[in-house]
């Protein structure tokens, strides 16, 4: 089948994330970089663009459907508008329900088919608590709220690695509790099916890390592995599935591990995240998997110190919305 381009789905949409952090700086500095190459609209406040890049020319549009057009001349923007003033590194409370607001309007988008995918500059959670009562620790459980509470999960991904952790923001005393074979499984068939969808890898390979250091040695350092981990493997291998481990997680990721699977799975949040930030720290893309539709971020925060000094770096960004582009064409086949 030939391979559809970028110009065969419908643009991304762009929530503008924390006005007052780098959002909407990387946003201007990725339209002059991709124009129309890869077309997005930014759903946020033209006004909060020009204040923090004077030079990029802004297209307001009224609908997606013109962003394809309008990223010839400008950084598309469909307009939303925010009350109260704006300063750069320090959010604004009456910014924050508005914040709420465009995230909600590019799911919207997304789920309508007007847009092919969300991509989110990042939010200020704490200002979204305090401004607009946000009651969800950050992008991914709002976004899964909006999908009808569906189980989600995240993956980090670059060109070198996709990795996806089964526990997240929890103590790492925490970890071993949380960690069962339910939660597990629900991760593995999440990856496995998104590999598929929006990847376009037909028969995923899966490596699955162990819990402990060496993956438990045989018992000797720490139990969780051959009490039910083990099992856990041989049973996901009997249902068809391509996995390989429980692996010492640390001979997973140089070069020549990293060429034998599509994507990691780890027991935790640093065992995943330090190889990515390793391997590509500017580049790495946060994908929520398991949403009905596209959604990806930069891996990084809203940078309130750096904001509105010109000196924000798209590279996240940029690879976000390409990222993004890609599994459109890849759910389009």
């Amino acid at each position: 089948m030939p391979r559809l381009s970028a110009d065969a789905v419908a643009p991304i949409a762009l929530s503008c994330g924390e006005p007052a952090g780098v959002g909407p700086e990387i946003a201007a500095k990725a339209w002059v970089q991709l124009g129309p190459d890869v077309p997005f609209f930014l759903v946020g406040d033209p006004d909060h663009v020009a204040a923090h890049s004077p030079d990029t020319p802004i297209e307001v549009v009224a609908a997606p459907d013109q962003a394809r057009e309008a990223a010839r001349t400008g950084l598309p923007v469909l307009p939303l508008r925010f009350d109260g003033a704006l300063t750069p590194g320090k959010p604004n409370p009456s910014h924050a329900s508005t914040v709420v607001d465009a995230i909600a309007r590019a799911v919207d988008l997304a789920r309508t088919g007007q847009a092919s995918a969300v991509c989110t500059a990042p939010i200020h959670k704490k200002a979204l608590q305090d401004g607009a009562g946000f009651a969800f620790p950050g992008h991914t459980e709002f976004l899964a709220h909006l999908a009808g509470d569906v189980p989600v999960v995240m993956m980090l991904a670059c060109p070198e690695l996709r990795v996806v952790p089964a526990t997240i923001h929890i103590p790492i005393s925490d970890v071993p509790a949380a960690l069962t074979p339910d939660l597990l499984r629900s991760v593995v068939m999440l990856t496995h099916s998104a590999l598929q969808r929006d990847f376009g890898v037909k028969a995923p390979r899966l490596a699955l890390a162990g819990l402990n250091p060496h993956a438990g040695e045989g018992g000797k350092i720490g139990t969780e592995e051959a009490d039910w981990i083990d099992a856990f493997a041989e049973e996901i291998r009997a249902s068809g599935i391509n996995l390989t481990g429980p692996h010492s997680a640390d001979t997973m990721f140089h070069a020549g591990a990293r060429r034998l699977y599509d994507a990691a799975i780890a027991m935790y949040h640093d065992q995943a995240l330090i190889p990515i930030k390793t391997i590509d720290f500017a580049g790495g893309v946060n994908v929520t998997l398991g949403l009905p539709f596209i959604r990806t971020s930069p891996d990084h925060g809203t940078a309130l110190d750096i904001a509105g000094q010109g000196r924000a770096d798209p590279t996240s960004l940029i690879a976000s919305l390409r990222m993004a582009a890609d599994m459109a064409v890849a759910r389009a086949h």
